[in-house]
């Protein structure tokens, strides 16, 4: 079984064209993707988070 590639605040915003004070307000208000905060404080996505949240926002348009 392959690893879930993780993904980095930057990745997904370079991807989604928002600036990052608007994605971190979408996790602040619980309508980003869900994220895993490492120890060292750095946030990451799963790849198949990611998608799974996109899929849903293309459901809700």
């Amino acid at each position: 079984m392959a690893q879930d590639e993780k993904l980095t605040i930057a990745q997904i915003i370079e991807d989604l064209g928002v600036p990052p004070s608007t994605f971190h307000r979408w996790r602040a208000t619980g309508k980003g993707p869900r994220a895993i905060k490492l120890p060292n404080g750095a946030v990451r996505v799963r790849r198949s988070e990611y998608e799974r949240w996109i899929a849903a926002l293309e459901e809700a348009a």
